[in-house]
């Protein structure tokens, strides 16, 4: 049998177990989980910017905008453990899904481009740290609980400014983190996710909601990442570990600016939509 048939079979077999039913099915769960998070995370903030924005945490209750919060949020609801396990389990398949684009290609032309199949990778080790942490959650580990996002933000700060070069370090991913934001805002307003979306299946008033939410819910979480991602280079600067943010403490941060919580509640908004587009690219996403 001809060398080169073989390899083109092994890499088409390959490519469908990549793009089979399964790992598409955790695909879209995982953007529903994904969905969920940023839902909830939006509607704390939300109640932080009415009820007192502090940056102290104890504005909007005690309740803190971030990871751990919504998933404090939901175990305290009935059902809760349940559920966490069950956000938990979808978002390995997010990272399932993201690792088979790392090793197949992702949807679309340009998917096996290897700049393309690098990002799928670091997209499937973000997704399954989260993963990891709503998991360790759910089995009773609340280090990854409400408020914990931010202390932990400053203490791994603090360990890599102790390190040799380690001011450079802090200052190189919080320009990272920056730059990955404002690309995420850019990306959004510029609806690039059209391409991956499949909007001639969608009516015309569910591609203006997608649209909406896309453009909105992108640019806000984009700015919540650039945001965080100053607070790092500053904790650079200024040889301060108590500069750098973790996302709750980023968001606060809004209320402090000359709009005051209104510009906290904007941005609560649009992460309450991009939960809402995350739940759109569960069904329209081309996986």
């Amino acid at each position: 049998m001809n060398i080169s048939a073989t390899a083109s079979k092994g890499q088409g077999k390959a490519r469908q177990a990549g793009n089979s039913t399964a790992v598409e099915a955790a695909g879209r769960a995982g953007f529903v989980a994904r969905g969920v998070i940023y839902f909830l995370v939006g509607f704390l903030a939300l109640r932080i910017a009415f009820n007192g924005g502090d940056s102290d945490g104890k504005g909007g209750g005690g309740k803190q905008a971030d990871r751990g919060g919504a998933l404090a949020e939901i175990a305290q609801k009935p059902f809760g453990h349940v559920l966490l396990w069950v956000l938990g389990i979808a978002l390995v398949g997010m990272a399932l899904w993201r690792l088979s684009e790392a090793a197949f290609g992702a949807a679309g032309p340009d998917g096996h481009k290897a700049t393309k199949r690098l990002a799928s990778g670091g997209r499937a080790v973000f997704y399954g740290f989260v993963a990891y942490s709503v998991l360790s959650f759910a089995a009773g580990d609340k280090g990854s609980g409400s408020g914990k996002g931010d202390a932990r933000s400053q203490d791994v700060t603090a360990k890599v400014l102790d390190l040799p070069g380690g001011r450079w370090l802090v200052g190189a991913a919080g320009v990272g983190i920056a730059c990955a934001g404002l690309w995420i805002a850019g990306r959004a307003a510029l609806r690039k996710f059209h391409k991956h979306l499949r909007m001639d299946d969608m009516s015309p008033a569910m591609r203006r909601a997608v649209d909406t939410t896309g453009v909105f819910g992108g640019v806000s979480r984009g700015l919540v990442f650039a945001v965080a991602g100053g607070f790092a280079v500053s904790a650079a600067v200024k040889a301060r570990s108590g500069e750098a943010k973790g996302m709750d403490d980023t968001l606060r941060s809004f209320s402090a600016t000359p709009a005051g919580p209104w510009l906290l509640a904007l941005i609560a908004v649009g992460l309450v939509a991009f939960g809402l587009f995350s739940f759109a690219n569960a069904r329209w996403r081309k996986i």
